[in-house]
């Protein structure tokens, strides 16, 4: 039986049309006769209804998280994301939503979805002069791939006044308290999971996928002329669960391999789903 999967994009504002592409493309070779994907653009509640799992780009988070209130999608997407737990990846703006906590904001500045249990720093690289690409080297895609060529090939990140995951928090059922009380920094609203998948992937730990050589790295090594501090690194990707957040924008490139490999993590949840449901 084929099952028709939707996956939409938060179209509020910043890169979505590029994630629907990457997405076409990422499905071109799929052999998976099961489902049948459709990617839409999300703008309302009703929209976000329909689907099965979300990316919210790269873009102002700021801006994003303003019009998602005022529109009143706010609160729909604290439910998609931390009551239904369903597959949400967010990329660069979209990382700071999803984090349980945010620094350099000013109280009532930034609204956060949540989902992450990290704290990020937002713009950590700077401003948008400032911007860069680096060639990353991401082991999860190459543990995903057959093996091929392609696989192999470091991932290009593009770097558009990036945050970084600054600090991984615990798993709390709560609200992260302790990260409230800091001085200019956010922190989301807490919800209760709605069944036994979705508090299963809620209570899992936070995976760091991918790391930066850090500004300490760099450094160290232009003082001293040497390798520097490998532990130095920045946290630039990070899972919990079924929950991806990426401080670079693999939307604004011509690859589509972390769209590939999110959507075999949408397909295991989907299939999972199913299970529980015909199991009930």
């Amino acid at each position: 039986m084929t099952t028709t999967a939707i996956v939409g994009v938060l179209a509020l504002q910043g890169a979505f049309h590029e994630h629907i592409k990457l997405l076409e493309a990422a499905t071109l070779s799929d052999k998976d006769l099961e489902i049948r994907w459709n990617f839409i653009e999300v703008r309302t509640g009703v929209e976000l209804l329909r689907c099965d799992a979300l990316i919210i780009p790269g873009g102002e988070s700021t801006t994003m998280s303003l019009v998602a209130a005022r529109s009143g999608l706010l609160e729909p997407l604290r439910d998609f994301v931390k009551v239904y737990r369903k597959p949400t990846w967010g990329t660069c703006a979209g990382l700071i939503l999803l984090s349980e906590s945010a620094n350099r904001t000013k109280q009532g500045g930034q609204d956060l979805i949540g989902g992450l249990d990290v704290r990020v720093s937002r713009n950590y690289f700077g401003r948008q002069t400032e911007s860069f690409e680096a060639d990353l080297h991401l082991p999860f895609l190459a543990l995903a791939s057959s093996g091929d060529d392609a696989s192999k090939k470091p991932y290009r990140g593009v770097f558009i006044r990036a945050p970084v995951v600054e600090k991984m928090l615990p798993t709390l059922a709560g609200e992260q308290v302790g990260e409230a009380a800091k001085e200019d920094t956010v922190v989301a609203p807490s919800r209760t999971p709605v069944d036994e998948l979705a508090k299963k992937m809620f209570a899992m730990p936070v995976e760091v996928l991918a790391t930066l050589p850090g500004r300490k790295a760099k450094t160290i090594q232009k003082l001293s002329q040497t390798s520097g501090d490998d532990e130095a690194e920045d946290i630039i990707a990070v899972r919990q669960g079924n929950v991806l957040g990426t401080s670079f924008h693999p939307e604004l490139t011509g690859d589509a391999r972390i769209h590939a490999w999110w959507l075999q993590d949408v397909r295991r949840f989907i299939r999972s789903k199913r299970t529980l449901e015909l199991g009930s």
